[in-house]
């Protein structure tokens, strides 16, 4: 066994977060505590701590006599947060038109140039990975700390479902145009441009989720 340090548990944490929204642990999953101590080389304490740290952001639940599982999100939780995720990625937006320097724009512009090359190729995965580094770049961008904290909980919960809105028909490319909309007005230095343009986008995610969901009870149904 790996010896127990103060942040362990912290690493531990992250490496769970991966587990999770790379799809490892699904959605509804028990987690087998045994055999992660076993696959990550280290005891039940260190374990615990990061399950616990996981249960605040509400990606695990914890059931008594029954163990921890990985959460699932509801549609009304979707309905909850996707709209708070739009006023506060929003007002990033805003803060980020205001503050960018022109090489912070530069290398914005690179990631958005990244993303469109994954949206020509439909590789989803690269696309939602250059999806994210943008979202966090934007909000870096604001340089306003608690701004950041409260979009990083929520977008934690949103991460579990949010791949899923890219399988919508046409959303892929509705997606990189409204990512590119964010960007020019970032660039024109329009802060209520920005806002608004990070608003739609964020509430067209969440319409692009109810669409997948339909499509989905639809095959499900006879």
């Amino acid at each position: 066994m790996r010896p127990f340090r103060s942040s362990l548990h912290d690493e531990v944490a992250e490496r769970l977060r991966t587990l999770i929204f790379d799809g490892e642990l699904a959605p509804g999953s028990f987690i087998d505590e045994p055999a992660l101590c076993a696959s990550m080389a280290i005891s039940r304490t260190p374990l615990r701590e990061a399950l616990k740290v996981l249960a605040a952001e509400g990606l695990v639940r914890h059931e008594p006599r029954r163990g921890s599982f990985v959460n699932q999100v509801t549609a009304q939780d979707l309905d909850q947060i996707f709209p708070m995720l739009a006023l506060l990625e929003g007002r990033a937006a805003f803060e980020a038109a205001q503050q960018a320097s022109d090489a912070e724009l530069q290398a914005l512009q690179d990631l958005h140039a990244r993303l469109q090359r994954h949206a020509r190729a439909r590789r989803i995965p690269d696309y939602y990975a250059a999806n994210v580094a943008i979202h966090e770049a934007i909000i870096a961008l604001a340089d306003n700390p608690w701004l950041a904290m409260v979009i990083g909980d929520l977008r934690k919960l949103a991460k579990l479902a949010r791949l899923q809105q890219l399988q919508a028909p046409g959303r892929l490319e509705q997606s990189c145009a409204e990512h590119l909309a964010v960007f020019a007005a970032l660039q024109a230095r329009d802060a209520p441009a920005a806002q608004a343009a990070m608003h739609e986008h964020l509430v067209r995610q969440r319409e692009a989720l109810r669409e997948v969901a339909r499509s989905q009870a639809n095959r499900i149904a006879p």
